[in-house]
């Protein structure tokens, strides 16, 4: 079955700017220094920092294709919840401390 790509909506209404952030996107995304393994669990990572349900379907099913293991993909999704609650544990801590003072 042949994958039909849809043109970006940026790339349809701005496409001298469009079409370049489209290639430069796609591009970031070849395999280069880091494997393909390695660019598809970070853009999990990051789908998943960003609440992206989107992109961490894709980046799973991406991350699979290109070899990941299952449970690659699992600790990679722990690891990314591991340090979003770490990284809004401090900024409430943070913040707490400002209007109540140290614990």
């Amino acid at each position: 079955m042949m994958k039909i790509e849809k043109t970006p909506w940026y790339a349809l209404h701005a496409p001298e700017n469009g079409l370049k952030f489209d290639k430069f996107y796609n591009s970031c995304h070849e395999e280069g220094v880091l494997d393909k393994v390695t660019k598809e669990l970070l853009s999990l990572a990051l789908a998943s920092v960003f609440r992206d349900a989107e992109g961490i379907e894709k980046h799973i099913k991406g991350a699979l294709k290109a070899g990941a293991t299952k449970t690659e993909i699992t600790e990679v999704l722990l690891l990314t919840a591991a340090e979003s609650a770490n990284s809004q544990i401090k900024w409430a801590g943070n913040t707490y401390c400002k209007y109540i003072g140290q614990i």
